[in-house]
């Protein structure tokens, strides 16, 4: 008997260290390239989500302006996200998203937890209009993808933050550019910006415009 109770013992002791691997194991899948970059490629997209070609030239531009603190206004799902907060991962930034509705809020933090990226990516619950207003420090790098007429109203709000050589995308530039005109006409004719629009994916046959604060 007391040699059963031994092996008992040694075997349940043997299962948990399995246990304990298996989760370290699935902590380091999870955060892997290679699981990463599966994840992105078989992502249920909808057409609230960022085109493949644009979260890469989200990713690329967080990257290479090695930004440190950033904006996504409007984050559906978290598809864009992600792209980016691989990169803020990356430059040992953070990255902020707001979203209003809540059934998209789960579903992005969900999602951000299954890359392991939820500590890298904060999604806030709200109107961007008022939680915009609510972020503390400068920023250096913020996307828009939300409300099309609003976005000179979001832009505002977080103009006062942004330090000198942040980077500024706007999505959907091309087909709606009518619905943001005066966001257009500010961040293209302002002497504080250089703005480019660019087409890094013909999915939607839209663009994204590119701007650098230069002061």
């Amino acid at each position: 008997m007391k040699r059963y109770r031994q092996l008992t013992l040694v075997l349940c002791v043997a299962l948990v260290g399995v246990n304990v691997v298996l989760v370290h194991s699935g902590e380091r899948n999870k955060s892997s390239n290679e699981f990463r970059e599966r994840f992105v490629k078989n992502f249920q997209r909808s057409r609230l989500n960022t085109t493949i070609g644009d979260a890469m030239m989200l990713r690329i531009l967080v990257e290479s302006s090695r930004a440190k603190r950033g904006v996504e206004v409007g984050s559906a799902n978290g598809f864009g996200a992600i792209n980016m907060g691989i990169a803020f991962e990356r430059t040992g930034g953070h990255l902020y998203t707001l979203e209003i509705d809540p059934q998209m809020v789960k579903e992005c933090r969900e999602n951000l937890r299954k890359v392991g990226l939820e500590n890298i990516v904060t999604c806030i619950e709200g109107d961007a209009l008022k939680t915009l207003a609510t972020l503390e420090g400068e920023f250096d790098f913020v996307f828009i993808d939300a409300v099309k007429r609003d976005y000179l109203k979001y832009f505002k709000l977080i103009e006062p933050k942004l330090k000198p050589g942040a980077v500024i995308v706007a999505d959907n530039v091309i087909r709606s550019a009518g619905a943001m005109k005066d966001f257009l006409d500010y961040i293209q004719e302002s002497p504080n910006y250089d703005t480019v629009i660019i087409r890094a994916s013909m999915e939607k046959n839209d663009g994204m415009s590119v701007s650098y604060k230069i002061k």
